[in-house]
């Protein structure tokens, strides 16, 4: 089910800007979901035992989401 997407405040819209302008390419950040979901999958799929390799990925992929999400609604910056 598809939802409105316009109920963005504007300063959440100008935090997003802000984001993808300053801090990752769009591209960037849909390849590093697309990373995360793939880990996520494939540790649930293979019972939680992530390939070493991929956890440099992983850790990559953490970070962006963490600066997305506090891009949207600041929750650990907030003293």
């Amino acid at each position: 089910m598809i939802t409105n997407t316009n109920n963005l405040s504007e300063e959440a819209k100008t935090r997003l800007m802000n984001f993808f302008s300053h801090m990752i390419e769009p591209k960037d950040m849909a390849k590093v979901i697309r990373q995360a979901n793939y880990l996520l999958a494939i540790s649930a799929i293979r019972e939680n035992q992530c390939l070493q390799n991929e956890m440099i990925n992983f850790e990559n992929s953490f970070y962006w989401l963490n600066e997305l999400a506090e891009a949207l609604n600041p929750y650990l910056n907030v003293e």
